[in-house]
Protein backbone atom coordinates (compact mmCIF):
# COMPACT_ATOMS: atom_id res chain seq x y z
CA UNK A 1 0.00 0.00 0.00
CA UNK A 2 1.56 3.70 -0.79
CA UNK A 3 1.15 6.27 1.29
CA UNK A 4 -0.07 9.38 0.10
CA UNK A 5 -0.49 12.82 1.65
CA UNK A 6 -3.28 11.96 3.12
CA UNK A 7 -2.53 8.96 5.19
CA UNK A 8 -1.26 8.67 8.07
CA UNK A 9 0.48 4.93 10.01
CA UNK A 10 -0.03 4.06 13.31
CA UNK A 11 0.91 1.15 15.24
CA UNK A 12 -0.76 -1.46 17.28
CA UNK A 13 0.38 -3.63 19.74
CA UNK A 14 -0.97 -7.18 20.27
CA UNK A 15 -2.61 -7.97 16.63
CA UNK A 16 -2.28 -11.70 16.10
CA UNK A 17 -4.86 -12.74 14.08
CA UNK A 18 -7.70 -11.92 11.17
CA UNK A 19 -9.88 -10.90 14.06
CA UNK A 20 -7.77 -8.61 15.30
CA UNK A 21 -7.82 -6.96 12.15
CA UNK A 22 -11.69 -6.87 12.40
CA UNK A 23 -11.89 -5.52 15.76
CA UNK A 24 -9.13 -2.84 15.41
CA UNK A 25 -11.45 -2.11 11.74
CA UNK A 26 -13.91 -1.40 13.37
CA UNK A 27 -12.76 0.90 15.71
CA UNK A 28 -10.93 3.17 13.49
CA UNK A 29 -14.44 3.32 11.37
CA UNK A 30 -16.42 4.03 14.59
CA UNK A 31 -13.78 7.13 15.21
CA UNK A 32 -13.82 8.00 11.20
CA UNK A 33 -10.71 7.56 11.08
CA UNK A 34 -10.92 5.81 7.40
CA UNK A 35 -9.15 2.61 7.44
CA UNK A 36 -7.04 2.31 3.93
CA UNK A 37 -5.25 -0.54 5.28
CA UNK A 38 -5.16 -2.58 8.52
CA UNK A 39 -2.42 -5.09 8.92
CA UNK A 40 -1.04 -7.35 12.30
CA UNK A 41 0.26 -4.34 13.88
CA UNK A 42 -0.21 -1.45 11.78
CA UNK A 43 -2.88 0.73 10.28
CA UNK A 44 -2.78 3.05 7.04
CA UNK A 45 -5.94 5.44 7.44
CA UNK A 46 -7.28 8.85 6.66
CA UNK A 47 -8.89 11.36 8.78
CA UNK A 48 -8.22 13.61 11.39
CA UNK A 49 -6.27 12.33 14.54
CA UNK A 50 -6.92 15.26 17.35
CA UNK A 51 -5.74 14.69 20.55
CA UNK A 52 -8.47 14.00 22.50
CA UNK A 53 -9.43 11.13 19.52
CA UNK A 54 -6.02 9.42 20.00
CA UNK A 55 -6.75 9.41 23.35
CA UNK A 56 -10.19 8.19 22.52
CA UNK A 57 -8.66 5.50 20.30
CA UNK A 58 -5.87 4.15 22.69
CA UNK A 59 -8.81 3.55 25.38
CA UNK A 60 -11.44 1.53 22.67
CA UNK A 61 -7.82 -0.21 22.09
CA UNK A 62 -7.56 -0.89 25.23
CA UNK A 63 -10.77 -2.25 26.17
CA UNK A 64 -9.93 -4.89 23.18
CA UNK A 65 -7.23 -5.83 24.36
CA UNK A 66 -4.87 -3.73 22.20
CA UNK A 67 -2.38 -0.92 22.66
CA UNK A 68 -1.78 2.08 20.29
CA UNK A 69 2.59 2.04 20.26
CA UNK A 70 4.35 5.62 19.73
CA UNK A 71 7.96 4.48 20.74
CA UNK A 72 10.00 3.34 17.79
CA UNK A 73 11.80 0.65 19.51
CA UNK A 74 8.71 -0.92 20.19
CA UNK A 75 7.29 -0.27 17.50
CA UNK A 76 9.98 -2.67 15.85
CA UNK A 77 9.15 -5.39 18.29
CA UNK A 78 5.88 -5.77 17.30
CA UNK A 79 7.16 -6.03 13.55
CA UNK A 80 9.71 -8.89 14.58
CA UNK A 81 6.81 -10.75 16.31
CA UNK A 82 4.39 -9.78 13.41
CA UNK A 83 7.06 -11.11 10.64
CA UNK A 84 7.69 -14.25 13.06
CA UNK A 85 3.79 -14.68 13.69
CA UNK A 86 3.07 -14.59 10.09
CA UNK A 87 5.82 -16.91 8.91
CA UNK A 88 5.20 -19.95 11.57
CA UNK A 89 1.17 -19.30 11.62
CA UNK A 90 -0.11 -17.97 8.65
CA UNK A 91 2.55 -18.28 5.70
CA UNK A 92 1.24 -21.22 3.50
CA UNK A 93 3.73 -20.69 0.57
CA UNK A 94 6.87 -21.50 3.04
CA UNK A 95 7.09 -24.97 5.36
CA UNK A 96 8.95 -23.18 7.41
CA UNK A 97 11.66 -24.31 5.75
CA UNK A 98 13.06 -20.70 5.78
CA UNK A 99 16.42 -18.66 7.47
CA UNK A 100 14.09 -16.96 9.70
CA UNK A 101 17.10 -14.39 10.59
CA UNK A 102 17.97 -13.71 7.15
CA UNK A 103 13.73 -13.40 6.80
CA UNK A 104 13.42 -11.12 9.57
CA UNK A 105 16.38 -8.76 8.92
CA UNK A 106 15.31 -8.77 4.92
CA UNK A 107 11.98 -7.61 5.69
CA UNK A 108 12.30 -5.13 8.32
CA UNK A 109 15.59 -3.70 6.60
CA UNK A 110 18.09 -4.37 9.75
CA UNK A 111 21.15 -6.35 10.97
CA UNK A 112 19.56 -9.31 12.63
CA UNK A 113 22.55 -8.62 15.41
CA UNK A 114 20.64 -5.09 15.69
CA UNK A 115 17.11 -6.91 15.90
CA UNK A 116 18.24 -9.70 18.27
CA UNK A 117 19.55 -7.43 20.84
CA UNK A 118 17.02 -5.34 20.84
CA UNK A 119 14.12 -8.08 20.98
CA UNK A 120 16.11 -9.24 24.18
CA UNK A 121 16.84 -6.39 25.97
CA UNK A 122 12.84 -5.21 25.57
CA UNK A 123 10.96 -8.26 25.79
CA UNK A 124 13.40 -10.30 28.01
CA UNK A 125 13.78 -13.46 26.06
CA UNK A 126 15.70 -13.85 22.86
CA UNK A 127 14.29 -13.94 18.97
CA UNK A 128 14.98 -17.80 18.86
CA UNK A 129 13.31 -18.12 21.71
CA UNK A 130 10.13 -16.62 20.83
CA UNK A 131 10.21 -18.32 17.81
CA UNK A 132 10.34 -22.03 19.60
CA UNK A 133 7.43 -20.51 21.81
CA UNK A 134 5.18 -19.85 18.32
CA UNK A 135 6.43 -23.12 16.58
CA UNK A 136 5.26 -25.01 19.96
CA UNK A 137 2.15 -23.59 19.73
CA UNK A 138 1.75 -23.90 15.91
CA UNK A 139 2.61 -27.80 16.72
CA UNK A 140 -0.10 -27.62 19.52
CA UNK A 141 -2.76 -26.03 17.27
CA UNK A 142 -1.91 -28.71 14.53
CA UNK A 143 -2.12 -31.88 16.58
CA UNK A 144 -5.60 -30.36 18.05
CA UNK A 145 -6.51 -30.41 14.94
CA UNK A 146 -5.66 -34.26 14.11
CA UNK A 147 -5.52 -33.64 10.61
CA UNK A 148 -1.44 -34.23 10.00
CA UNK A 149 0.93 -36.84 11.08
CA UNK A 150 3.66 -35.87 13.38
CA UNK A 151 6.28 -35.94 10.65
CA UNK A 152 3.94 -33.67 8.27
CA UNK A 153 3.45 -31.42 11.56
CA UNK A 154 7.32 -31.55 11.80
CA UNK A 155 8.29 -30.25 8.32
CA UNK A 156 5.17 -27.81 8.46
CA UNK A 157 6.48 -26.02 11.00
CA UNK A 158 9.91 -26.24 10.35
CA UNK A 159 11.45 -28.87 12.23
CA UNK A 160 14.44 -31.11 11.08
CA UNK A 161 12.81 -34.44 12.06
CA UNK A 162 9.81 -35.62 14.08
CA UNK A 163 12.79 -36.02 16.92
CA UNK A 164 13.34 -32.82 16.97
CA UNK A 165 9.77 -31.81 17.45
CA UNK A 166 9.76 -34.64 19.99
CA UNK A 167 12.36 -33.63 21.98
CA UNK A 168 11.88 -29.23 21.74
CA UNK A 169 8.15 -30.22 22.74
CA UNK A 170 9.00 -32.22 25.49
CA UNK A 171 11.57 -29.72 26.37
CA UNK A 172 9.00 -26.07 27.05
CA UNK A 173 5.65 -28.26 27.25
CA UNK A 174 7.01 -31.19 29.61
CA UNK A 175 5.42 -33.99 27.46
CA UNK A 176 5.71 -35.34 24.34
CA UNK A 177 3.26 -34.58 21.22
CA UNK A 178 1.52 -37.58 21.05
CA UNK A 179 1.11 -37.87 25.07
CA UNK A 180 -0.48 -33.91 24.71
CA UNK A 181 -2.48 -35.27 21.81
CA UNK A 182 -4.35 -37.85 23.60
CA UNK A 183 -5.11 -35.69 26.84
CA UNK A 184 -6.30 -32.72 24.01
CA UNK A 185 -6.44 -30.25 26.66
CA UNK A 186 -6.59 -27.72 24.11
CA UNK A 187 -4.12 -25.49 26.90
CA UNK A 188 -2.89 -23.41 24.26
CA UNK A 189 -1.47 -19.78 24.87
CA UNK A 190 -2.93 -16.67 23.03
CA UNK A 191 -0.43 -15.94 20.44
CA UNK A 192 -0.51 -12.18 21.96
CA UNK A 193 0.71 -13.71 24.96
CA UNK A 194 3.81 -15.84 24.29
Amino acid sequence: MIMDDNTKKIFIKNMVCNRCIFAVRKVMNELELKPVSVTLGEVLYEGEMTTDKKRLLDKKLKEQGFELLNDKKQQLIEKIKTEIINLIHYDKEIDGHVNISEYISKNLGYEYSYLSNLFSSIVGITIEKYIILQRIERVKELLVYDELSLSEIAWKTGYSSVQHLSNQFKKVIGYSPSFYKKMQKGNRKKLDQI
